[in-house]
């Protein structure tokens, strides 16, 4: 029996469900579907493209046999059905509001089987004792807690592509990469693809242990990096999850839950497939978010990481030059633009979405709105974040200094605050807002809205 293969956000073979029970039945046709329009307005950004590009380039190193197509998903699998005689199609599930529409209207026409593949558990299962699904964390995580671990990783299966004369493009075509000008050179200290994301597992473990202590610290290696690799399914969550217990034991505890953290916002993503545009609580949205030239140079300025706050601007830089922030930061990073600033979470999701490598739609949308105190788990809104007491206590000077060049030459405690301390070099901006000015503003919007 011939089968297609359907990669999506899954590019590996270790501990693929799908491609183990393709290959089972016979002859595999994998197909990788470049489609702009099934997502509509969550067209992948273009740092994830980049990304998409190299991941791609080692996939079909590894398996030759990887045709590329680019179009409507629906309407390339079914021309590939046609060229091939393959009547059945496997892929693994995905629990975007586009894919699984895409796979509604697949199934229509083929035998489309969806596999369990991206995920410690499939959301649905993750049940409270009345059935019902989980919207809060915690309980989220204890009930999840009881059917780990996981299933053994999958090894790599015997493949037998179907050979013949299938059209399919030439990767470079796609023009996933920028080039005029190309501003993804910093981009380089990242290995996209299968092996680099086990090398950056294997990189991480001797940190494993001391992760609960070292994560918050932006100058330390003390996180995972990860994020992109599983937001393109380089590595699975079971693979992360045994290869941990097995190096740390117990002490992987920590570490897991941020595994899990990904898969949780999964689970609400599937219940509100908007909630990268809707607030997870109601009454936020007669909010007073800023609008007009004033927020719209804010804005700017805090994209650029010209905020005038060194721990901030570290981060935005670190962002624009890397496709990536240490996670600490981001949360200090989307605090500042919604509680100091006062503009909309959206506008700053929407930013992430295009320049972060890692940006997934689950975990982007539900963080944000973590920070924003807008989510349906998330701390009050009058929780907002100081970034310079932030910045001291989580001891980023180093991280300052790296991705702020003008503040290069400030020892610590001065390089947190520089106004504070009379030593702003002048070809670094002033504060866009001082923190006491930001923290009663934000505060009086709160008040607003719960007065209506």
């Amino acid at each position: 029996m011939t089968s297609i293969l359907w990669f999506r956000q899954d590019l590996r073979l270790h501990d693929n469900p799908a491609l183990s029970a393709a290959c089972a039945e016979g002859a595999v046709v994998p197909v990788y579907i470049m489609d702009d329009d099934t997502p509509g307005d969550r067209r992948m950004g273009a740092a994830q493209r980049w990304w998409l590009h190299h991941a791609l380039a080692r996939l079909k190193e590894t398996l030759p046999g990887l045709i590329l197509r680019r179009g409507d998903c629906a309407a390339q699998l079914a021309a590939l059905a046609s060229e091939t005689g393959a009547t059945r199609i496997h892929a693994n599930r995905q629990y975007e509001p586009w894919w699984q529409q895409a796979d509604s209207a697949v199934a229509s026409d083929f035998d489309l089987v969806l596999h369990h593949g991206n995920q410690l558990a499939p959301p649905a299962s993750v049940l409270t004792g009345a059935g019902t699904r989980y919207r809060v964390f915690t309980p989220w995580w204890k009930q999840l807690l009881t059917q780990m671990p996981p299933h053994k990783p999958l090894p790599v299966p015997a493949i037998r592509c179907v050979t013949g004369a299938m059209d399919s493009d030439a990767l470079a075509d796609w023009h996933l990469c920028p080039t005029h000008p190309d501003w993804a050179g910093g981009f380089s200290v990242w290995t996209p693809g299968e092996d680099g994301a086990r090398a950056a597992l294997r990189a991480f473990l001797p940190h494993l242990k001391t992760y609960e202590a070292q994560r918050n610290l932006p100058a330390r290696p003390g996180i995972s990096r990860l994020s992109p690799h599983l937001h393109f399914g380089e590595i699975s969550p079971t693979t992360i999850w045994h290869v941990a217990t097995r190096e740390a034991g117990e002490a992987a505890a920590p570490f897991l839950r941020e595994v899990g953290w990904r898969d949780y916002a999964t689970n609400l993503i599937d219940q509100m497939p908007d909630y990268h545009l809707r607030n997870g609580k109601a009454p936020y949205d007669a909010f007073p978010w800023r609008s007009g030239p004033e927020a719209d140079a804010d804005f700017t300025a805090w994209t650029r990481g010209l905020t005038g706050y060194p721990i901030v601007d570290a981060g935005m830089r670190e962002l624009w030059v890397t496709g990536f922030m240490h996670n600490r930061v981001r949360m200090i990073a989307a605090s500042f633009l919604i509680k100091h600033l006062l503009i909309d979470w959206r506008r700053g999701e929407r930013w992430f979405w295009d320049t972060l490598l890692d940006a997934d739609h689950a975990a982007n949308a539900s963080n944000w709105q973590w920070v924003a105190g807008t989510g349906v788990d998330a701390p009050l809104f009058s929780r907002i974040m100081a970034p310079l007491s932030q910045s001291e206590k989580f001891d980023a000077g180093d991280y300052i200094r790296r991705w702020v060049p003008e503040l290069a030459g400030l020892s610590d405690p001065y390089v947190h605050d520089p106004d504070e301390y009379g030593c702003r070099p002048a070809s670094y901006p002033p504060k866009r807002i001082d923190h006491r000015s930001a923290r009663e503003r934000a505060l009086e919007a709160m008040r607003q809205t719960r007065d209506g």
